[in-house]
C-alpha cells in the first residue's frame, strides 16, 4: 500500500492538537491491518514531521546538531515519535507472536504484579454431601488450605536504534529488519522457556521445572505412585506411541489420578478431566499421530482372524508438534509424546507483556553515536507449573 506520508503526518498532528491518544489510534490501525510497517519510509516520515531541514542535518558530512534544529518551527518530534514508534512496535510484535511458537499457544497468560508468589486456593470438598433429616441442622464443613508457589520473574529486552544515517539514506528496510530480529529473539526465548517446562526439561523450581504445592517441590512428570498421600499422580510413562491403544492407556492413567486436596489413602477422589486433549508429539511422530487420530477404520487380530473396529474419537485430540521439541529434549528426542490439557497444567505468569518505549530526545547516545531515536522492547514473565496432573508424558523408550 502506498502511503501519503504528508497527509498521514498531518492527521497525526491533528490528533495530538486535539489531545487524543495518537499513539493508541495508530496502533489500532496497524492491528486492524489498515497499515503494515513496510508501507512506510522512515525518511519520508521524518520530512513530514520534523521538516526537510532536520533531515538534511542528519547527513553525517554536515555534522549539524539535530537537537538544535528540533527546537525550530515546523518540527514535531511527538508526531515523529508516535508514528515511528508504532511502526517499529508492529514489526517487533509481528515477529514476537508467531504461529509456529506452539508452546506459547498451549498455555494461558496470567497477569500478576508479583515476582514469585503464593497462589491461594480453596481445597475441594469432594463427596461430602450428607443426608439432612427433617428439622435437623446442616453439618458444617472445613476448608483446607491449598496453595502453590510460582517462580520469580526475570525481565528480558533489547533496544532498536535509529541512526542519522538510517534516516538520511532512508534505510527503512534495515531498521525494520533489526526490529524484526528483536521481536523474533524475544519470542523465541519465551517459547523455549515454555517448552522446557511443558516438556519436562527444566530441572529447578526457579526455571519452572518443579511443582511447588503447599511448600513441597514435586516433579512435573512423576514416575512413581506410592500411595494417595505422598504421591497423588503418576504422569510419566515410557510407552511407544503406535495406535489408539496407547491413548487408551493414557486415558486409564487419567482415570486413576486423584485430587491431592481431597484424597486420602482410604478414600481417593478422581480428577475430572473433560474436553479436548492436546496430543503433543515429537516431529517424527507427527504422521503416526495423524494416522491414529484421523483413521477411518482400524483392524486388530492375527493373520487368520482380523477384527474391524470403529475409528477412535477424532474430536477428542488436537495434534500439535514443533521443530524445537527435538532440540529442547535431552533424550528420547524422536519418540516422546504428551497428552492432556496444557492450559490447566501450566501458565505464563506475566508482569507485563511485550512493550516498546522510546528514549527521550537529546540523550547521550544522540551525541556519542549519532542515534537520533532508540526504542526499547521488553517483556517480563515466566512459565509456571499449576497442576501437573492434567498432562501425561511418555518417553516412548519402552514397549
Amino acid at each position: 500500500m502506498r502511503i501519503n506520508h504528508q497527509a498521514f503526518a498531518k492527521d497525526v498532528k491533528q490528533l495530538i492538537r486535539e489531545g487524543r491518544d495518537a499513539e493508541a489510534e495508530i496502533r489500532e490501525q496497524f492491528k486492524a491491518g489498515v497499515f503494515k510497517p513496510e508501507d512506510f519510509r522512515i525518511r519520508a516520515i521524518a520530512e513530514a514531521t520534523m521538516g526537510r531541514g532536520w533531515v538534511d542535518a542528519c547527513e553525517p558530512a554536515l555534522e549539524k546538531n539535530v537537537a538544535v534544529i528540533q527546537e525550530s518551527d515546523g518540527v514535531d518530534s511527538t508526531a515523529f515519535s508516535n508514528i515511528t514508534g508504532q511502526i517499529i512496535y508492529s514489526k517487533i510484535l509481528d515477529s514476537f507472536v508467531r504461529p509456529e511458537f506452539v508452546g506459547t499457544g498451549l498455555i494461558p497468560t496470567q497477569p500478576t504484579r508479583l515476582s514469585g508468589e503464593k497462589l491461594p486456593g480453596v481445597s475441594s470438598l469432594g463427596d461430602q454431601a450428607a443426608v439432612v433429616k427433617e428439622g435437623m441442622p446442616y453439618p458444617n464443613v472445613g476448608f483446607g488450605e491449598d496453595y502453590i508457589n510460582t517462580p520469580e520473574i526475570d525481565k528480558r529486552g533489547m533496544i532498536v536504534p535509529v541512526t542519522k544515517e538510517a534516516i538520511f539514506f532512508d534505510r527503512t528496510n534495515k531498521v525494520l529488519t533489526e526490529a524484526g530480529k528483536v521481536g523474533e529473539s524475544l519470542g523465541l526465548n519465551k517459547e523455549k522457556r515454555i517448552l522446557d517446562v511443558i516438556l519436562g526439561e527444566a530441572s529447578t523450581f526457579a526455571t519452572g521445572g518443579k511443582w511447588k504445592w503447599k511448600g513441597t517441590e514435586y516433579a512435573v512428570y512423576e514416575t512413581n505412585a506410592v500411595d494417595y498421600v505422598s504421591y497423588f499422580y503418576l504422569n510419566s510413562i515410557d510407552r511407544i506411541f503406535n495406535n489408539y491403544e496407547d491413548l487408551d492407556y493414557v486415558e486409564d492413567l487419567f482415570d486413576q489420578m486423584t485430587d491431592p486436596n481431597i484424597s486420602t489413602l482410604e478414600s481417593p477422589e478422581p480428577i475430572l478431566i473433560a474436553g479436548t486433549r492436546t496430543l503433543l508429539v515429537a516431529p517424527k511422530l507427527k504422521q503416526t499421530a495423524n494416522r491414529v487420530i484421523n483413521s477411518t477404520e482400524t483392524r486388530k487380530g492375527s493373520t487368520t482372524t482380523i477384527q474391524t473396529l470403529s475409528p477412535p474419537d477424532k474430536m477428542g485430540y488436537d495434534i500439535k508438534t514443533s521443530p524445537l521439541i527435538r532440540a529442547r529434549l535431552a533424550s528420547n528426542k524422536t519418540t516422546s509424546w504428551w497428552v492432556g490439557n496444557f492450559a490447566k497444567a501450566f501458565a505464563y505468569m506475566e508482569n507485563w507483556p511485550l512493550m516498546v518505549s522510546q528514549a527521550p530526545t537529546n540523550n547521550e547516545a544522540e551525541f556519542t553515536a549519532d542515534i537520533v531515536a532508540r526504542f526499547k522492547a521488553s517483556e517480563k514473565g515466566t512459565p509456571a507449573v499449576i497442576a501437573p496432573q492434567w498432562v501425561v508424558k511418555s518417553t516412548g523408550a519402552g514397549s
